[in-house]
């Protein structure tokens, strides 16, 4: 039996760094254009663009969180589906080079999952995704009998509704404990679906917008999202908010925590995949939200510090550097 086991993405990602990726901050004007935060990346239509740095990396829910369990020392497996090509071949050697066992569905009509993201020069960014091959499990393709493992990590994508439905009585069938790190197209299900699926499971990890969608509250009503989570999610409810840092209840208390300093900031993608594995692992481990908040801000200032959601991973033995001791967690009654 595996100690983790992930369900979800795997993507190609290739990282393009510019100095002439402007970023504009005019909320009055953008907002108007369908730019909802007020923010844009803009390029100049028509140019050439000169590329200053680039890097092509292995991102995906899936593949970047069963490296964080890999790396500290957990038998990890992962379940994901990419194309029958070249860059599905990649995604397979990565994870076996870091010691992942894979359950890799091939899609012989379907390309891997692809992302381009352009990196601005003080580490703001913009993702083009294509989801691809990663969209389309399907119940026949899923190796129900070796969904086997003391813990489940899963972060959808595009599965469906029905196949995930499946994929978790199975977990529960074997006693399996599950995170669940719900995506765009989950959170807009019909409220019935969410909730039965997150009703299910034991940890729940989203971020700030994203609990408010879910819940309805406005995300700056940090007791009023949870007072919501909590009669939806049985277990622990984490809302992470970026740079600001995490909370985490358990149903009776809100424990907030601020993020790390940065040596230098680099990148965010895959930082809510370090800091999500990492808390599951420290609430594995420790069974200490406290400990679990730690780990998982460690993890994630680690991550934003290099190009790419995998390069920043923590191993087990850096947790316990110095650098990362003396956050201060501020504990209160929901």
């Amino acid at each position: 039996m595996f100690d983790i086991i992930t369900i979800g993405t795997a993507t190609r990602d290739v990282f393009l760094k510019s100095r002439l990726f402007k970023v504009l901050h005019d909320p009055k004007h953008l907002k108007k254009l369908g730019f909802t935060t007020g923010e844009a990346e803009c390029l100049a239509l028509g140019s050439k663009i000169e590329v200053d740095d680039m890097a092509v990396t292995v991102g995906g829910g899936a593949a970047n969180t069963a490296v964080t369990f890999t790396r500290y020392g957990l038998e990890t497996a992962a379940l994901i589906r990419v194309g029958n090509d070249s860059a599905g071949d990649d995604i397979a050697e990565t994870l076996k080079r870091e010691k992942v066992k894979l359950y890799a569905i091939r899609d012989k009509n379907n390309p891997t999952a692809y992302s381009t993201i352009l990196l601005s020069h003080n580490g703001e960014r913009t993702i083009l995704v294509y989801r691809g091959a990663s969209e389309s499990l399907e119940e026949r393709e899923v190796p129900f009998s070796k969904l086997k493992a003391k813990w489940a990590y899963i972060a959808p994508g595009g599965i469906s509704f029905p196949v995930m439905e499946k994929i978790i009585a199975t977990l529960k069938k074997n006693n399996t404990f599950i995170a669940f790190n719900p995506s765009k197209h989950y959170i807009a299900l019909p409220k019935a679906k969410l909730h039965k699926i997150l009703h299910e499971v034991d940890i729940v990890l989203v971020n700030c917008e994203e609990a408010s969608r879910i819940t309805g509250v406005h995300y700056e009503n940090t007791r009023g999202i949870f007072k919501k989570l909590d009669d939806i999610v049985p277990g622990i409810a984490v809302m992470t908010d970026g740079k600001k840092g995490a909370f985490v209840s358990d149903g009776s208390e809100i424990f907030e925590s601020p993020a790390f300093d940065n040596k230098k900031f680099v990148d965010s993608t895959g930082a809510g995949d370090a800091f999500g594995a990492a808390f599951v692992i420290g609430i594995m481990k420790t069974k200490s939200i406290e400990e679990a908040i730690r780990m998982g801000m460690a993890n994630s200032a680690s991550v934003v510090e290099h190009i790419g959601a995998q390069e920043g991973i923590l191993h087990k033995r850096e947790y316990n550097d110095k650098r990362w001791k003396g956050l201060k967690i501020k504990v209160s009654k929901l």
